[in-house]
Formats: structure tokens, sequence, C-alpha cells
């Protein structure tokens, strides 16, 4: 019974008036409603095709989940666990020789959904009684629903709450001219300078989440997580991001999760009438509620508490796209080139020349960065993936051109040597959407790793004298930070990327003037004065920094 107040307008006081919810159907309340039949058609094929866009479809996935050390773990593994491929693509991932920007693998499987679907819905007609409903099964579609979509948005959000998705530009990516950045690349700069927009970016994506794990807030976080996403998905296809599937998987289970919902929505927000809800859940025994509360709170411990506590350690002392070993301190800062020489022969400053260096630039962490007038093909990926090796962490080169190049460097602060590779691979250990590649040896480098010659060059480049001076690269970090993750990888036989190498002798005081000699990367002798200069900058510094440089 619904009770009104109206104004009657001939005494001008309120009167009550009662009314009964004509919305609310008497078979809209009890499970036994049936359904039409193109509706559980249509469920047929929903559940279906929802059931594998929602579970991991491949075998590394279960492998690598078998094989965590789970007293070790890095943030990255738990992430992993959340996000994963999925879809039927048994039968490839493209149509018609073309992938569909990502997207052909949701229509095959739908396809396959559909067929799965009318078959089903055949032996249904044949049953005797045929089922009036779906509404248990309904039921539990929605809860592997929300779990995904839950799960995997927390993942996400968690890397904005702490940022490390979008980190603050380096010094070399602030001395760029900003024409000489990718869309993709000003995007992802422009939210990394304002990071407490970013950290409130996590926070929405963590609340859908949440909100996905509860039966009775499923709606809101639903809506959330469509206006969310559905705005990632638009930035990724406006400035070419490369995430658009990704971000438009959570789109489609938040569209899902909606429908049911959307005719009431509408009856109660725009038509301003009363709406009932009628939610159907199923009875659990004693034993099966808990069951139910054991797996909730084992995903709450999993995906809330642990993870932020890994994820806080990974901003705090390793965060993922930024290397995370200290740089040497005394080389800290923006430089001027004020003298030049290549093989003793002086190069007077030119901003035309392709071999002099104009500024360079060494980070807070391993990091050398100079520009040369002389482009050289761009990382066109996002910088993402999970490297433990900082060599690895390129968001400082990828998507900028201007002929700076990025080095990554190993220092012997007894000796005062560098020795640096560039983080730009020659042949592609990125296929310039943000996922490393494992590209095949060519048949000539078989043949010298069958003559045992393939690593030769990698062992002999730095003496084992040196190598002992400056360490167990897998260790600079803060202990606390140390994983399994990690120590697999620097004990994994590293990749042999084609990159270049210089090895560099520094000398200076307090490092306002420093000088390099040494080799380059075309064994050219090299000689280098380095002056500093302070860059005021208008961008204001971040208050939210990640990494431990002291």
């Amino acid at each position: 019974m619904l009770s009104t107040i109206k104004l009657n307008t001939a005494t001008e006081l309120p009167v009550v008036e009662e009314s009964r919810p004509a919305d609310v159907q008497p078979d809209e309340r009890g499970e036994s409603a049936r359904w039409p039949e193109w509706q559980k058609t249509l469920f047929r094929i929903a559940f279906v095709f929802f059931i594998a866009m929602s579970i991991p479809n491949s075998a590394e996935w279960y492998t690598a989940l078998f094989n965590f050390e789970w007293t070790r773990l890095h943030y990255r593994d738990v992430y992993d666990i959340a996000r994963f491929g999925s879809g039927l693509d048994i039968f490839g991932r493209t149509l018609f020789g073309s992938p569909l920007n990502g997207y052909a693998t949701w229509i095959i499987t739908f396809f396959a959904a559909t067929v799965v679907g009318l078959i089903w819905t055949g032996i249904d007609r044949l049953r005797k009684p045929q089922p009036a409903n779906y509404n248990q099964l309904y039921y539990w579609l929605r809860v592997v629903v929300r779990y995904r979509a839950g799960i995997g948005i927390i993942g996400f959000g968690f890397t904005k709450l702490l940022p490390t998705q979008m980190p603050y530009p380096s010094l070399g990516l602030l001395n760029t001219n900003f024409g000489d950045f990718t869309l993709q690349k000003i995007y992802w700069l422009s939210v990394g300078i304002v990071p407490w927009y970013q950290v409130f970016a996590g926070v929405v994506e963590l609340a859908a989440g949440i909100l996905l794990f509860f039966r009775g807030t499923t709606t809101l976080g639903a809506i959330l997580l469509l206006g969310a996403l559905g705005d990632i998905v638009y930035v990724n296809f406006a400035y070419d991001g490369g995430v658009h599937v990704y971000s438009s998987y959570f789109v489609l289970l938040a569209a899902f999760l909606l429908i049911k919902d959307t005719p009431k929505l509408w009856n109660l927000i725009v038509l301003e009438r009363f709406t009932a809800p009628n939610n159907i859940y199923p009875f659990f025994s004693k034993t099966g509620k808990y069951i139910r509360y054991a797996l909730k709170f084992g995903v709450f411990g999993l995906f809330l508490v642990h993870l932020f506590y890994l994820q806080y350690v990974n901003f705090k002392y390793d965060p993922y796209k930024q290397p995370s070993t200290a740089g040497v301190k005394t080389l800290r800062g923006n430089y001027n080139v004020t003298e030049f020489k290549i093989n003793n022969q002086t190069i007077p400053y030119s901003p035309t020349d392709t071999l002099r260096w104009q500024w360079a630039t060494f980070e807070n962490w391993t990091t050398l960065t100079f520009k040369v007038n002389k482009p050289q093909p761009l990382d066109l990926s996002n910088g993402g993936g999970a490297p433990m090796r900082d060599i690895g962490r390129t968001f400082e080169l990828t998507g900028t051109a201007g002929g700076q190049r990025v080095y990554h460097y190993l220092a012997d602060t007894i000796a005062h040597t560098l020795y640096l590779r560039d983080k730009y691979a020659k042949g592609g250990a990125r296929d310039g959407v943000g996922q490393e590649q494992k590209p095949q040896p060519s048949r000539a480098e078989k043949s010298k790793e069958a003559r045992g010659e393939g690593d030769r060059a990698d062992k002999n480049w730095i003496s084992k004298a040196a190598l002992a001076r400056i360490g167990d690269e897998n260790k600079m970090i803060d202990p606390i930070a140390y994983s399994a993750r990690r120590d697999k990888e620097f004990a994994a036989k590293p990749r042999r990327d084609k990159r270049n190498r210089m090895i560099l002798n520094y000398t200076t005081q307090d490092g306002s003037r420093v000088i390099l000699s040494g080799i380059n990367e075309n064994k050219d002798s090299i000689y280098v004065v380095l002056d500093r200069v302070k860059r005021p900058y208008v961008l204001a510094k971040s208050t939210l920094n990640a990494g431990k440089y002291d």
C-alpha cells in the first residue's frame, strides 16, 4: 500500500491518499513465474557466452596459479589472477583475417554461444516437463559475472589508488618537446602529473568492485563500473591508448548486470513511480552458508587486504613502470653538454648535428637520457607488462620521439664506471600495444647458440670483477619488496635483445660538473663534459612519489 500527500486546491489543506502499487505484478514475486520462450532462449545463449567470457582461457594461467609461492607473493601475482585472457580463442583470434580491433574473440565466442544455446533449447523442448524458468541458474551466472568484474576492477583500481599505472614524468620526459609525444603518451602523462586525480579514479574503481561483491549493492556497483570504464573505453579510442578491449570487457559485464534492473530504474527515476525489487535468492543450508561466507572472506582477504599490502610495497619500493634501483646520487640532475668529442675530435654545439649530445639527464634511478638529432624507431607500447628487471621498464622511452636515447646503467662506484644498455630493443620485445613478446631467434642465432657462442658477448661485456663490485641487481631494493617472482626472473637466462651498449667512466667532485669518457654504442671513443643546470619547470612537483631512491 502506498501513501501520497496532495494539496487540496479548494481548502489548501494537505490530503493523504492511499493507492496500491500497480507496478508490482504477481508473476514478478515468485520463483514459479514462467519465462517466455524467447527469454529462455536468450538466457541460454547469454549463459554460455558470459561463462566463457568470465573464466581464464589459457593453460598458462592455471599453471601459474599452482606454481605461485604464496608466502612470497609479488603484487603482480595476485593482479595476474584477476587479469586473464577470456573468451573462446580455440578458433583463432581473427575473423575473416582481421582481429577487428581486438574484438574478434568476442564475436567468435558469441557465435559459439549461439550455437550451443540453440542446441540447449532443442534439448530442453524434449524434456518433460520443460523448465519454467532459469531463476536459480540466472542467480549463479550473476554471481560469476559479479565476482569476475569485481576482482578484475579491484586489481585495476589498486594501480591507481597507489599511483603506479601512470607515473609522474621523469626528468627526461619533462625535457621532451610536447610535439614529440604520441597521443597515448600525452594522455598517460596528463594523468600522471595529477597523482591525486589518479588516486580518485582508483577509489571509484575500488568502490565499484567492492559493491559488486554484495547482492544488495550490485546495481550501484554496476552503474559505477559502467560509468568509470565507459569513460576509459572512450579515452583509449580517442588517445589510441591500446587497452580499449580490456576496458570494454568491464563495460560489457556491467551492462549485463544492469539488464535486469534497467526497467525498474527507468520506472523509478524517469517515471517517478513506485518500484519494488524482486530479487530471487537461493536457499542455503547451514553448511552452504558457512561455505559461502568462507569463500567471500577468502576473496576479500586476498583481493582487498593482501593485494592492498602488496601494492603498497610495490608503490613504495618497486614501482612496476619505473626503475626500482637507486642511481648514483652525485650524478642526479639535468646537464648541459658543454664539450663533446668523438675519437678525439671536438664537435661544437649544433642543434642539427647527428652525433653530438644536446643535453643529458641522470634520473634518481639508474637511467641516463640524452638527446641526439637523429631519429630512432618509436616504441609504441604503454610501458606496461610486468618486468622485474629495470632494463625492461620502458615508460621513460615509450611514445617519445625527438631523438632521445634512454639508457639503463649498472654502476661500478669503486671504479667509477657505468655499464649502459639502451632501453630500446631492436627487433621488438614489444608489439606496440604494451605486451612483451618472445621473439624467436633467427637460424643464424640458433646456430650460434648451438655452438655455445650465443651468450659470449653478453658474458664478457662486463668483467667478473666489475660484476662482483656492482653486486646483485635483484637485491638492490628494500628487502621488504623481495619476492619469488623477482627471484625467478633474475635467475632466468636474460633475454638476448639487440641493444646498444656503452661503457663510460665518470669523474666528478660534487656532480656540478661530470666528465664521461669511454666507448659509445658505435665503438667510438667519446669524451663528454656535462655541467649541471637547474630547469625551472612550470609543472608543480608531485606530492605523491613512487619508489625509494635515498
